[in-house]
């Protein structure tokens, strides 16, 4: 930089600093401090971009520490170096020779092929220059072609970048520029010692601008084939990140097709404007182990974001939680299933307006479908309640709730705004419009309980508010709306009437039916209570009601599965005749189905963790098990915190198992805290006793399972 270029920087600083800091009565203004901040930051990101030059900068060596003049560049130095902070000329001949000129500046990578994990040493300067590509991909022997997920594909990243072990490093990358993409790399380990829920998080990615309260948000950063909190090969490592992708202040993030697991809080997390994010074809699962339990959590300024084609699984809490947002998100065509694993929680909890969840594939949750509860929106009429949010072509099936429920205000216990609070009542005032989700609409009623089918057709009648838009649906047996059938429309009056062909629409006596009605001024309402179609010499069979899980029958938990090669044609084989089937026999498992905790404690003993490994190796061995973890304390202390101690064991005996290459979406956890003691707790012996997690085992098959019991671990108290 010339000596005339300084001196203009520091004219123009000195200008911004008695303009709006210069004393008066020794005070200076509070926003003449934030107006020279800002304006100081303008002005080196200036000087920065002075210094930048559009280079391809290769980094070859895992290293890191201080920037200096080597054999080698490392991350740390291409960052330096493309944000213009680290002039060529500082750099050896060797480092000179890894910066090309480019049409865009790009940090590619060549590490050494057994040398492909940074530990970095501190967190990495910000990067602040626009259209920057960092392109893990570019490594020797990635594979873009390959990836081990069939459900959606994202290949195995070879680069990894983690905090060095000793280091506690708040954030992997901090994208402060507009349209910088991430490629291809595994990042994880990125956390704090500090509140999860501080105001600006720890991530693997955080995306804000660097100068705080401005209207300076980065925009369209793409954050695309990343593996985020887990490592190359799939597993869990020592250190969970607290969060993957911290949305904080931007506009049209893109994150798609990223595999996004084992975060202590959500995977996606939006802060005070992430407006227009685009979050698709990402796998999102095992995420919340320790904190914030939700998949994607939005929040703040997210007006025009979409979540669509992700798989949403096995995370701790809902798939999908918008809290107090401002503005609507579209939530579209996901796979979101065996969540609620630590909290039961709606699969897709909704504050606010104008949102809209259609065509997704929902099961297999500890809780409601979609949840809308009553908080008020200032976007909002109706005194600003949760209004207009449309719940359409949705497939669910095994939930502990409601498809939809309705939330209203008066039901204010935390469990009934995260959860649900069942079928509201028919609505007799117009009050209730102002304290329930989607201002109370009422879900539709059929005139019957029976539909006769006569000559292959079936006629369907009912009533819905006037005006709405009655969508009807094949009910599974445990209540849940399996799958639209028709739609009709409702008169003046309120009535509903449809002719439906048996033949074509698969319908039989002993199918069930329910029916969601959607009006253009409220949203979409509660199920209607389910009816029967039976024929004219049958009773309508009686519906069996179990909110229960039934997560441990029918198919294996499964998350993701690997992709099937293709299978070279055989020649055919003579028939053979069919053998009757046999009945499974019972399944004698020679483990233990509890382990031991000291006294107030939550971590795992030595010898807790040997018997964990014998579960984990009969969970191996048996692909159809899943378990249950239930967690348990002595009778001392108060209820909440030992339902949260209890809970703490839970969930520390679900991670063991995690790192021990179990999947997720085969264990769930309940908390019991002091209500179901094994002793009366006595003495110190029983009291031992009593703090346990007890694990259930389940076979999907619906075979027995012999457990053995075991006190090998007790912990008695001195």
């Amino acid at each position: 930089m010339s000596a005339q270029k300084y001196m203009n920087k520091f004219i123009l600083k000195l200008f911004i600093f008695r303009f709006f800091l210069q004393p008066s009565k020794n005070k200076c203004s509070i926003l003449g401090l934030c107006l020279y901040f800002a304006l100081s930051t303008l002005v080196n990101t200036a000087h920065a971009g002075e210094l930048a030059t559009s280079v391809r900068i290769v980094v070859n060596s895992n290293k890191d520490g201080a920037v200096q003049p080597d054999d080698v560049v490392t991350l740390r130095e291409a960052i330096q170096i493309v944000n213009g902070a680290l002039p060529l000329e500082k750099l050896s001949p060797a480092e000179k020779a890894q910066v090309t000129p480019s049409n865009t500046p790009r940090i590619d990578f060549n590490l050494p092929i057994t040398k492909t994990t940074i530990a970095i040493l501190d967190i990495l300067p910000p990067l602040t220059v626009p259209n920057l590509v960092i392109d893990g991909a570019t490594q020797p022997g990635y594979n873009i072609n390959k990836s081990p997920t069939a459900e959606i594909h994202i290949p195995i990243p070879i680069i990894s970048i983690q905090p060095e072990s000793t280091r506690n490093i708040i954030r992997g990358f901090t994208v402060a520029a507009n349209q910088i993409t991430i490629r291809g790399l595994s990042i994880y380990g990125f956390t704090s010692q500090h509140e999860r829920t501080a105001s600006i998080p720890p991530a693997d990615i955080f995306i804000s601008s660097l100068v705080p309260n401005t209207n300076i948000k980065p925009k369209d950063v793409v954050i695309e084939n990343n593996w985020l909190g887990i490592t190359p090969d799939q597993k869990m490592p020592v250190t969970p990140s607290a969060f993957g992708v911290s949305v904080f202040n931007a506009v049209g993030a893109k994150i798609e097709r990223n595999r996004i697991s084992y975060h202590d809080g959500s995977a996606i997390i939006t802060g005070a404007t992430a407006s227009s994010t685009q979050i698709k074809e990402n796998i999102i699962v095992g995420n919340g182990l320790a904190g914030m339990p939700d998949a994607i959590r939005l929040e703040g300024f997210i007006d025009g974001s979409k979540i669509t084609e992700n798989l949403i699984c096995a995370n701790d809490g809902s798939g999908a939680f918008l809290f107090k947002p401002q503005g609507s998100v579209e939530i579209t065509n996901n796979k979101i299933k065996y969540n609620g694993r630590r909290l039961r929680r709606a699969a897709v909890y909704l504050m606010g307006s104008d949102n809209k969840v259609t065509n997704n594939e929902i099961t297999n949750q500890a809780g409601p479908g979609v949840v809308v509860t009553a908080f008020p929106n200032g976007g909002s009429f109706l005194n600003g309640a949760a209004v207009r949010n449309v719940i359409q072509n949705n497939r669910f099936a095994n939930l502990e709730g409601l498809s939809i429920d309705l939330n209203t205000r008066a039901n204010t216990d935390v469990s009934d705004f995260q959860i649900g609070d069942g079928i509201n009542p028919i609505r007799t005032s117009s009050n209730r419009r102002l304290d329930t989700g989607n201002a109370a609409i009422n879900a539709p009623k059929f005139v019957s309980k029976e539909f006769l089918l006569i000559n292959n057709i079936v006629t369907i009648t009912g009533t819905a508010d006037p005006g709405s838009e009655v969508q009807i649906y094949r009910v599974e047996n445990s209540g849940a709306l399996s799958q639209a059938i028709t739609t009709v429309k409702t008169n003046a009056k309120g009535r509903f009437e449809t002719t439906l062909e048996a033949t074509s629409q698969n319908l039989q006596p002993g199918t069930r039916l329910s029916a969601i009605a959607t009006s253009s001024s409220y949203g979409t309402s509660e199920p209607a209570y389910s009816a029967v179609i039976v024929s004219t010499s049958q009773q309508a069979p009686q519906l069996k009601q179990d909110n229960k899980l039934t997560q441990h029958q029918g198919e294996i938990p499964n998350c993701t599965t690997t992709p099937t090669p293709p299978i070279p044609p055989t020649p055919p084989t003579p028939p053979t005749l069919p053998t009757p089937p046999v009945s499974p026999l019972p399944i004698r498992l020679k483990v233990p189905n509890n382990i031991h905790y000291a006294l107030d404690k939550d971590f795992i003993s030595s010898t807790s963790g040997e018997i964990l490994d014998k579960i984990a190796a009969v969970m191996q061995q048996y692909p159809t098990i899943v378990i249950e973890l239930q967690g348990h304390t002595d009778a001392r202390a108060s209820d909440a915190y030992n339902q949260d101690l209890a809970k703490r064991r839970a969930r520390n005996a679900r991670n063991y198992l995690i790192k021990k290459g179990i999947a997720p979406e085969r264990m769930t956890i309940r908390s019991f805290g002091e209500r179901q003691l094994k002793t009366p707790g006595r003495n110190k012996l029983e009291h031992a006793f009593n703090r346990r997690v007890e694990v259930l085992f389940f076979d999907i098959r619906g075979v027995e399972i012999i457990l053995e019991p075991q006190n090998s671990d007790l912990q008695i108290e001195r």
